[in-house]
């Protein structure tokens, strides 16, 4: 057996319905959607949160917030995930996304504090918090923001 000789079971598929084809289709006339009515017509059924006219729950809730539309998202690695990076001693941005520990710069590079460090590493990246500042001259390495 080969992929093009598969087929579905018998009587798994069937053919679909053909409304509105005269009276011998069993389903002509009124194409199987009965008298008149919102729902007979054409363009007939409302989108999902109508309400029937009155004011739509996602209308009359308030809105609170906005979103900043010049925020800027930053790239986020661990000092622990840097530590798995035992044959350099330069970690730069190109690296990381060239090892996968980043999918995108975006705006930059930001390296957090969380985990530990133990190997000496030149680091340079866009920011730094400043746990991780610490971590890595702790270590005996350099952070260099770019």
């Amino acid at each position: 057996m080969r992929l093009e000789e598969l087929k579905p079971v018998k009587g798994a598929t069937r053919k679909s319905k053909r409304v509105g084809r005269g009276p011998g289709s069993g389903s002509g006339k009124t194409s199987s959607k009965g008298h008149k009515g919102q729902k007979a017509r054409s363009g007939g059924v409302k989108g999902a949160g109508f309400e029937g006219g009155q004011m739509p729950l996602q209308r009359r809730i308030p809105k609170r917030g906005f979103t900043n539309i010049f925020r800027k998202e930053y790239a986020v690695v661990n000092v622990s995930d840097l530590g798995k990076m035992n044959d350099t001693d330069t970690v730069t941005p190109e690296l990381l996304k060239e090892r996968g520990m980043i999918k995108d710069v975006k705006a930059g590079v930001k390296i957090l504090g969380m985990g530990e460090l133990k190997t000496k590493l030149t680091v340079k990246a866009h920011k730094f918090s400043k746990s991780a500042i610490e971590k890595i001259q702790a270590a005996g390495g350099k952070a260099e923001v770019i």
